[in-house]
């Protein structure tokens, strides 16, 4: 019994350590998988909660199942050896004994302070987190309260929680590479940590400089309106001109910090430094691109103050100007794209004339293939020239009537009166009718019964022709009475002609025919209108007693 006793005293040493070993090697695993898990939490906060794609979330799920596998085959690794050891016949605390002891002293005090070191900067980090939190809160309500709107308040918003989400990962992963090097790793790992430490606060320092300036071109953009209206002579004037342009320089802002930053970190790499100067070709061509939106706007807006600010233009010079402006616009416009790719090209070091030639040869063969762009911008180009209409003229054509909108030597712009926009080939224009030409005739067809007595109605039409004169400012003469124009089949029909301004017939034509039912109804003057005769065959005399009765009630 006795010896039977001394066998179990070091058998449950030995299974007291077996525990030991697995609790250590949990605890271990806990917090690696509590330090990691943290450090993904915080970066997946770069991605919104909806995303369809999350890396960092999928990185976590393939973490956290590799991790248990470790943590099975970890503690299968060291029952299997604890029970050779036991199937051996060696003590396991005796050999965890030697093992331990083996690692020099000095050696297991550096690793019991560096435990130390990190705990204690771990709770310095978390205090530092802490405090910067109601900081950044105090400092977001301050500018918010600056300018209070709702689209610069959400780019403030955007800027504040880019700022606080670098702040506080960076002192994480900070803090997490110094724990590291306080456990006596590798200086080649430390290294490698250090290294994407600084490539992920290069990316954060992006990203605050990036909600930085939208929240900039924001805030200056809603107080550009006050400021315009405090000062409507500045140069500022013009600001809602280039208003358009906010979204292509926040997207040109963008895209040249994240290329710069890439061109960073590509130099601190050997196998890809050669790349790290196409970064600064890339923000080149970012430039020009933004430079081109920015020059066609501005010669936009100098083609127009020299063709329009004269003040002693008369309505057919005006409307001239505004026909050719477009003209000109377009064509400073293709100049500045001609101009912008010639700068690309020399970014590239690539000399633009042999370009300039084929692309030369290439469109003289388009153009021989592509004649009815030949044809429209020929008859574009004549109707310019020879002034047939101007934008602001009621023109009608084979296809399309209406008021020219827009035209240049490509399409003309016609807008109906019904509203709808008409788009129109100038090639496909053969017969223009032009009602805006020093003036036109409002011409109105009235229709009166036989019976009537003509004298009598061509006095009552005079009598509108005068009214109409009196009420419409566009009238420039009394309506005239043509006199009879056709003998139809219920109606004799008059013709009636008002002289107008150029393009105002159509109201006037409406406003006539409204004066003259008016008139019509005071002097009892007919207007005719369709009737229908109903013959019944095979009449009772009951049914013929009825249409006679029913007739007579209508004749009453």
């Amino acid at each position: 019994m006795a010896d039977f006793l001394d066998y179990l005293q070091p058998l449950g040493i030995d299974i007291l350590t077996l525990i030991v070993q697995i609790v250590v090697f949990l605890a271990i695993i806990f917090i690696i998988r509590c330090v990691v898990l943290n450090t993904l939490e915080r970066l997946s906060q770069w991605f919104h909660p909806r995303s369809e794609f999350n890396p960092l979330g999928i990185t976590k799920v393939v973490f956290q199942k590799g991790l248990s596998i470790i943590v099975f085959v970890g503690i299968g690794f060291v029952f299997i050896v604890n029970v050779y050891l036991l199937y051996t016949g060696e003590s396991v605390f005796l050999y965890m004994k030697e093992l331990v002891s083996g690692v020099p002293r000095d050696q297991w005090q550096s690793f019991g302070i560096g435990i130390i070191k990190s705990i204690l900067l771990l709770l310095l980090t978390a205090l530092i987190v802490a405090s910067l939190r109601p900081w950044s809160r105090r400092l977001g309500d301050r500018l918010k309260s600056w300018q209070e709107n709702e689209a610069n308040a959400d780019s403030i918003k955007k800027f504040l929680w880019a700022t606080e989400l670098s702040l506080e990962t960076g002192l994480w992963l900070l803090a997490l590479v110094l724990c590291l090097e306080f456990l006596f790793l590798p200086e080649a790992v430390i290294s490698y940590f250090y290294f994407a430490l600084e490539c992920y606060l290069l990316v954060c320092f992006g990203a605050i400089c990036v909600y930085g300036i939208f929240a900039l071109i924001d805030t200056l953009d809603v107080s550009a309106d006050d400021f315009i209206l405090d000062h409507p002579k500045s140069l500022f004037r013009f600001y809602p001109r280039f208003r358009y342009l906010i979204g292509l320089t926040k997207r040109c802002f963008e895209y040249a910090v994240y290329v710069a930053i890439a061109g960073l970190i590509c130099v601190q790499l050997p196998w890809v430094k050669p790349l790290a100067i196409y970064a600064v070709t890339i923000n080149q061509i970012i430039a020009i691109i933004l430079a081109t939106g920015i020059s066609i706007e501005l010669a936009n807006i100098t083609i127009e103050g020299f063709l329009l600010r004269a003040r002693n233009l008369d309505p057919f010079q005006r409307r001239r100007r505004l026909t050719f402006v477009p003209l000109i616009q377009n064509t400073v416009r293709y100049l500045i794209y001609f101009g912008s790719g010639v700068a690309v090209l020399h970014i590239f070091n690539i000399d633009p004339t042999p370009v300039l030639a084929g692309a030369g040869i290439v469109g003289l063969a388009v153009g021989l293939g592509a004649q009815n762009l030949i044809n429209d911008l020929v008859n574009g180009f004549t109707i310019l020239l020879q002034n047939y209409y101007l934008v602001g003229d009621f023109v009608e054509t084979d296809t399309a009537a209406g008021v020219v909108e827009a035209m240049d030597l490509r399409v003309t712009r016609f807008r109906s009166p019904e509203g709808r926009l008409h788009i129109v080939r100038n090639g496909d224009i053969k017969t223009i009718v032009n009602y805006s030409k020093e003036y036109v005739y409002a011409v109105v067809h009235v229709g009166v019964d036989y019976d009537s007595n003509l004298d009598h109605v061509y006095g009552v039409l005079e009598d509108v022709g005068k009214q109409v004169k009196e009420l419409h400012p566009d009238v420039l003469e009394p309506t005239c009475i043509d006199g009879l124009d056709n003998f139809s089949e219920s109606e004799l029909t008059i013709r009636t002609s008002t002289k107008v301004k150029p393009g105002k017939h159509l109201p006037v034509q409406r406003l006539v025919r409204k004066l003259i039912k008016e008139a019509f109804d005071r002097e009892n003057v007919e207007i005719p209108f369709a009737r229908r005769v109903l013959i019944l065959k095979n009449q009772t005399t009951e049914d013929q007693a009825n249409i006679k009765k029913l007739t007579d009630e209508l004749e009453d």
